[in-house]
Order: C-alpha cells, then structure tokens, then sequence
C-alpha cells in the first residue's frame, strides 16, 4: 500500500512534469513560427534593398557615362567648358565614397 501511494505521487509528479513540457513546446514553436515569419520578412527585405541598390548603381553607371561625354546632348560635352570638373568612380565601382573628381 505504501509504495502504491508513492508511486502514484511520482506518477502525478510526472504527469504534471509532461504538462510543463508540453506546455514549453507549444510557446517554442509559437516563437519558431513567429521567427520564421519575421525572417522571411526580413529577407524580402534584403531582397529589395538589393535590388534599389543594383538600380541606384545603374543609374549612377549611366549618369557617370553621360557625364563623361557618352551622351551627345550632355551639357558637360561642351567645348565652352574645358576645365568642368566631372566625376568618375575608380576600380568601377559606384560607392559614394569612391568617388573623385577628374578635369578634363
């Protein structure tokens, strides 16, 4: 009788343990699902700060190729002006602060 009773009091010492557990991993897995979504939001993220940056860099490519005379109607490709300082990236690359400033 006796080592019945404690064994029912481990019983319902674990049955209450098991409770526990399984009450962790059903806030784990809310917090995993909460987590994957925010990282999927983050990566779309990424994905279009790529994107505005590829676009921005084309950009300023194209602006830096008319600046240099490529484009006929550019204001910089008049003989008026000889010594208009214009810009030009080194090691083509487009980062501002790569930037410097070449005469003509």
């Amino acid at each position: 009788v006796e080592k019945k009773l404690i064994l029912e009091e481990k019983i319902t010492v674990l049955q209450q343990q098991n409770e526990e557990l399984r009450a962790r991993i059903e806030q784990n897995t809310v917090k995993t699902r909460q987590l994957s979504e925010e990282n999927a939001n983050l990566q779309e993220h990424v994905e279009k700060e790529v994107k505005e940056k590829k676009r921005l860099s084309r950009t300023n490519e194209e602006l830096l190729w008319k600046l240099q005379g490529g484009d006929v109607t550019s204001p910089v490709k008049s003989p008026s002006a000889p010594s208009t300082p214009f810009y030009r990236c080194s090691s083509g690359n487009s980062s501002p602060a790569k930037v410097r400033t070449v005469r003509r």
